[in-house]
Protein backbone atom coordinates (compact mmCIF):
# COMPACT_ATOMS: atom_id res chain seq x y z
CA UNK A 1 0.00 0.00 0.00
CA UNK A 2 3.04 2.59 0.99
CA UNK A 3 4.69 1.59 -2.69
CA UNK A 4 1.16 2.67 -4.03
CA UNK A 5 1.04 5.72 -2.22
CA UNK A 6 4.03 6.76 -3.36
CA UNK A 7 3.77 6.25 -7.01
CA UNK A 8 0.69 8.53 -6.73
CA UNK A 9 2.60 11.21 -4.92
CA UNK A 10 5.55 11.16 -6.77
CA UNK A 11 2.99 11.02 -10.67
CA UNK A 12 1.17 14.30 -8.78
CA UNK A 13 4.83 15.93 -8.39
CA UNK A 14 5.52 15.66 -12.02
CA UNK A 15 1.98 16.05 -13.08
CA UNK A 16 3.12 19.74 -11.22
CA UNK A 17 6.10 20.05 -12.54
CA UNK A 18 4.68 20.22 -15.69
CA UNK A 19 2.13 22.13 -15.71
CA UNK A 20 4.63 24.66 -14.41
CA UNK A 21 7.02 24.43 -17.41
CA UNK A 22 3.58 24.12 -20.00
CA UNK A 23 2.56 27.29 -18.07
CA UNK A 24 6.26 29.27 -18.10
CA UNK A 25 6.59 28.03 -22.26
CA UNK A 26 3.00 29.72 -23.36
CA UNK A 27 3.27 32.92 -21.15
CA UNK A 28 3.02 35.22 -23.78
CA UNK A 29 3.70 38.76 -21.76
CA UNK A 30 7.70 38.47 -21.39
CA UNK A 31 7.66 37.29 -25.11
CA UNK A 32 6.16 40.30 -26.64
CA UNK A 33 8.83 42.80 -24.71
CA UNK A 34 11.47 40.22 -25.34
CA UNK A 35 10.34 40.22 -29.61
CA UNK A 36 10.51 44.13 -29.25
CA UNK A 37 13.90 44.21 -28.16
CA UNK A 38 15.15 41.76 -30.15
CA UNK A 39 13.47 43.63 -33.19
CA UNK A 40 15.11 47.21 -31.98
CA UNK A 41 18.58 45.38 -31.21
CA UNK A 42 18.26 43.89 -35.19
CA UNK A 43 17.86 46.93 -36.43
CA UNK A 44 20.38 48.74 -34.79
CA UNK A 45 22.95 46.00 -36.12
CA UNK A 46 21.92 46.02 -39.68
CA UNK A 47 22.39 49.54 -39.69
CA UNK A 48 25.90 49.45 -37.93
CA UNK A 49 26.47 46.95 -40.97
CA UNK A 50 24.52 47.95 -43.91
CA UNK A 51 27.75 49.78 -45.48
CA UNK A 52 30.43 46.87 -44.38
CA UNK A 53 31.81 44.59 -47.02
CA UNK A 54 33.17 41.95 -45.64
CA UNK A 55 32.72 39.21 -48.72
CA UNK A 56 34.00 39.95 -52.00
CA UNK A 57 31.97 39.40 -54.98
CA UNK A 58 32.59 35.96 -56.23
CA UNK A 59 35.28 35.78 -58.90
CA UNK A 60 34.30 34.77 -62.53
CA UNK A 61 34.72 30.95 -62.90
CA UNK A 62 36.55 30.02 -66.04
CA UNK A 63 34.80 27.79 -68.60
CA UNK A 64 36.44 24.66 -69.29
CA UNK A 65 35.31 23.66 -72.91
CA UNK A 66 38.02 21.22 -73.60
CA UNK A 67 36.32 19.15 -71.35
CA UNK A 68 32.56 19.34 -72.79
CA UNK A 69 31.21 16.05 -74.86
CA UNK A 70 29.45 17.00 -77.91
CA UNK A 71 25.61 16.64 -77.55
CA UNK A 72 25.24 14.19 -80.96
CA UNK A 73 28.20 12.49 -79.15
CA UNK A 74 25.77 11.66 -75.80
CA UNK A 75 22.68 10.78 -78.09
CA UNK A 76 24.31 8.43 -80.27
CA UNK A 77 25.03 6.37 -76.76
CA UNK A 78 21.70 6.96 -75.46
CA UNK A 79 20.47 5.37 -78.79
CA UNK A 80 22.83 2.76 -78.95
CA UNK A 81 21.99 1.93 -74.62
CA UNK A 82 18.14 2.18 -75.92
CA UNK A 83 18.55 -0.48 -79.01
CA UNK A 84 19.98 -2.85 -77.16
CA UNK A 85 17.65 -2.49 -73.89
CA UNK A 86 15.23 -3.04 -76.52
CA UNK A 87 16.97 -6.14 -78.08
CA UNK A 88 17.21 -7.78 -74.46
CA UNK A 89 13.57 -7.31 -73.60
CA UNK A 90 12.61 -8.65 -76.71
CA UNK A 91 15.04 -11.78 -76.83
CA UNK A 92 13.53 -11.86 -72.99
CA UNK A 93 10.14 -11.97 -73.96
CA UNK A 94 11.13 -14.54 -76.53
CA UNK A 95 11.81 -17.29 -73.88
CA UNK A 96 11.44 -15.92 -70.50
CA UNK A 97 14.28 -17.39 -68.22
CA UNK A 98 15.91 -16.14 -64.65
CA UNK A 99 19.40 -16.27 -65.58
CA UNK A 100 18.29 -13.64 -68.34
CA UNK A 101 16.82 -11.20 -65.82
CA UNK A 102 20.06 -11.27 -63.27
CA UNK A 103 22.76 -11.04 -66.30
CA UNK A 104 24.63 -7.85 -67.36
CA UNK A 105 23.90 -6.15 -70.48
CA UNK A 106 26.78 -5.39 -73.49
CA UNK A 107 26.03 -1.32 -73.09
CA UNK A 108 28.45 0.55 -71.54
CA UNK A 109 25.94 2.93 -70.00
CA UNK A 110 24.61 1.46 -66.21
CA UNK A 111 21.21 0.87 -65.85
Amino acid sequence: MEMLLMGAVISMFGLAVTCLAFGAATREEPAVAAAAAAAQEKVVVKAATANARFFAGAPARPVMDYNRVPIEALLLQIENHVRLEQAAAECFLESPNATLLHSRTVSTLVN
